[in-house]
Formats: C-alpha cells, sequence, structure tokens
C-alpha cells in the first residue's frame, strides 16, 4: 500500500512536467506557423483555418498586395516598410476576424483573408471598409507613410470541395483587375478562371518563369 501511495505522489509531478512540456511544444510550434514580423499565419497555417471557416455559409476569399509599398522602402527605409506591413496585417486581421474570418500572410506585401458574409449586396461594403482601413495612414517616427490598395475577392458559393485553392485563383484574378485600374477592389464573377496559367499560377506573375527562382 505504501509503495502505491508512493509511485502515485510521485506520477503526480511527472504528469504535470509533461502536461507544461506539452504546452511548451504546443506554442513553439504555433509561433512557427506564424510570420514573425506580422504575427499572422503563414501560408500553410492559413490554409488550414482558412479551409475550416469557408464552410460557413458566405464564405469569401480576399486576397490583398499593397500599392506603392517599394516606393516606402526606397523613400523612408526598411524600418518603415515593416510597419507598414505590421499595420496592414493588424488591420486585415481586425476586419476579418470580426465578420467571422481570418487572415495570413502569404508572403512580402501579399495577404490573404476570409470572411462570413451571408447577404451578397453587403460585400461592396465590406470591401470599401477594408480598403479604407488599409490605405490610411501609417504613423511612422513622427510621418504618415502613405499606401494603396488592390484588393480581389471570390464568393465560394456552389463551388465544390476543396473550395480554397481554386477561390484564391480567382480572387487573385480579381486583385490583379483592380491593380491594372489602379486599385481599390474587383470582385470576380463565377468559378472559372479568365487567365492563362502557367506552373499552376496566373501568368505574369512574379515565378511563373521555370527559369525564375522568384515567387511572390
Amino acid at each position: 500500500m505504501n509503495a502505491l501511495l508512493t509511485a502515485s505522489a510521485a506520477a503526480g509531478p511527472l504528469a504535470a512536467g509533461w502536461s507544461l512540456h506539452t504546452l511548451l511544444l504546443r506554442r513553439r510550434v504555433e509561433r512557427a506557423r506564424r510570420d514573425p514580423l506580422t504575427g499572422l499565419p503563414g501560408r500553410d497555417a492559413f490554409t488550414t483555418t482558412a479551409r475550416r471557416r469557408l464552410r460557413a455559409p458566405g464564405g469569401v476569399v480576399v486576397l490583398v498586395d499593397l500599392d506603392g509599398f517599394k516606393q516606402v522602402n526606397d523613400a523612408h527605409g526598411h524600418a518603415a516598410g515593416d510597419e507598414v506591413l505590421a499595420s496592414a496585417a493588424k488591420r486585415l486581421a481586425v476586419w476579418s476576424e470580426t465578420r467571422g474570418g481570418c487572415a495570413g500572410r502569404l508572403g512580402g506585401d501579399e495577404f490573404a483573408a476570409t470572411i462570413t458574409c451571408p447577404a451578397p449586396s453587403d460585400l461592396p461594403f465590406e470591401l470599401d471598409a477594408l480598403h479604407d482601413a488599409l490605405t490610411s495612414p501609417v504613423p511612422f517616427r513622427g510621418a504618415e507613410l502613405d499606401v494603396g490598395a488592390s484588393i480581389g475577392a471570390f464568393a465560394v458559393a456552389g463551388l465544390p470541395e476543396p473550395v480554397l485553392g481554386p477561390a484564391l485563383r480567382r480572387a487573385d484574378e480579381a486583385m490583379y483587375a483592380a491593380k491594372r485600374g489602379g486599385g481599390g477592389w474587383h470582385v470576380a464573377d463565377g468559378p472559372v478562371p479568365v487567365m492563362t496559367t502557367t506552373n499552376g499560377r496566373r501568368t505574369g506573375r512574379p515565378g511563373t518563369n521555370p527559369r525564375s527562382g522568384g515567387s511572390r
């Protein structure tokens, strides 16, 4: 009996130690899946969460590319560019999360998000709100930094599973259409891509040339 009590007493601290170890390990994995600059999930982590969120009715995928970001970097330095990226990430995260979605950084100055928008007629107002948020001046060392934003959106209603890949493809085309128009937002109509694809990406995108190692 004494042996059992002794073993039980020893097992308590051991179990607590393993629980703490598991918690710390989970936190390390979570940090590794997040972009260190913005704190947003990276591409893989965003993909996992976005697929789950898009199961809700009214799911919308949004792709964002900042306009004029390189000019900010060139004129004010990389610290200013980092501040712009961090600010854009925070604003996008607030916008998406308050609308039942999630946000992530895909790389460079490109971000993705999902929202739930059951009424299609509301989507233009939601995108207006996002564009206003992203293009508001960013305070930096007593100055205000201005950037634009090109936003592409695609509503996944009626799209067969899995929806995320095709939806991102169409949102990418919509974002490109917005950028060609000088910024703002554009909503893709219909699930079928209208632009050609090279290496699985929209033709003309950085990284579509087989000889190029760059990506975006």
